[in-house]
Parts: structure tokens; sequence; C-alpha cells
């Protein structure tokens, strides 16, 4: 009897402090739930482009959770999911003339294009943070109608995208601060 006692108060001490990590999310736990890969890439086109390294990342674990080889089943690739289209856009707009889509591929290009593209869609829609998330989600023809309506956002998945984009960005910042540059 008395092993059993122990065993069920061991039981319940353990879960106690699974309940208390999951609730408290101390930094340890964040950086388990939430990894950070490229972290220097981050860093590098983010302060490029003056946005936040944590924003970032946070787009990069909603679209891809770091899988540089991802395919959507829109065809969006690799890490912030760009579109072989809106990648031979970028490469246009940003000078460049030999794209391919396994570019797309390349952490280091994927995130220059994708940071290019989260500035532009902030400056179009003057900072505002949350309307550059949707219309990188649900991209900026959608959005324009929206607020040519005064409707908000009309897709449910893409109100869930900016929610959850955006509580990560401040997980992102609590537990990597440093590693972003924050």
């Amino acid at each position: 009897m008395r092993v059993l006692v122990a065993i069920s108060l061991a039981l319940l001490a353990f879960a106690g402090a699974a309940a208390w990590v999951v609730d408290a999310e101390p930094d340890w736990y964040l950086r388990t739930r939430y990894p950070l890969e490229y972290a220097q890439v981050i860093r590098a086109y983010a302060h490029e482009r003056d946005l936040d390294p944590a924003l970032v990342a946070a787009v990069i674990y909603a679209e891809s959770r770091f899988d540089p080889n991802v395919r959507s089943s829109a065809g969006a690739v690799g890490l912030m999911q760009i579109l072989p289209e809106t990648g031979e856009f970028i490469a246009r707009s940003t000078g460049g003339s030999d794209f391919i889509e396994a570019d797309l591929r390349d952490p280091d290009i994927n995130v220059r294009y994708g940071t290019w593209l989260l500035d532009d869609l902030s400056d179009r829609y003057d900072g505002d943070v949350a309307t550059a998330l949707a219309a990188y989600h649900a991209g900026p023809g959608n959005v324009d109608e929206w607020r040519r309506q005064g409707s908000g956002i009309e897709f449910p998945e893409t109100r869930a995208y900016v929610a959850e984009v955006e509580r990560v960005r401040r997980i992102y910042a609590r537990a990597y601060g440093r590693d972003l540059g924050l």
C-alpha cells in the first residue's frame, strides 16, 4: 500500500511540475517548443529591411516550421513559403535575372525574398503589421478588396494566421532576443 501511495504522490508531483512548465513557459521550454534555425540569416535580412527579426522568425515558424524543403499544396516553396511566380517577380525587382524555382529552397535566398516581400507589404500598408501579414498570407489583392469594403479580414484562416504569427512573434522575442539581435 505504501508503494502505491508513493507512486501516486510522485505522479501528482510530476503532473504538477509539468503543468507549471506549460503554464509558466520558461525560456528553456519555449526554446524547445519553438526552435530557431537560420538566426544569422534572419537577423541579417531583417536588419537590412528594418523589420523585427522576431516577426521574420514567427512568419517562418508559421509558414514552414523552419523546413527549407517544404512545398505547400498551392505551390509555395521554402522557409517563408514563396510562390515561384512571386520569387521571379522579387528577383526581377531586386536586379536578378536568372531565377530558378530551386532558388527558393536555399534559406538565404528564401529569407532575402521573404523579407523583401514583408517590407514591401509593410510599406504598402503604412507599417500596419497585421495588414501586411494578412496580405502575405491571402495576397494584397484580397486585402485591398477587404479594405475597400471596410470588412476586415474575411478569410478565417488568414485571421488565424495573423493572430498566430503575432503570438509567436512575442515568443521569439522573449526566448531568442539575443540570438535575433533584439
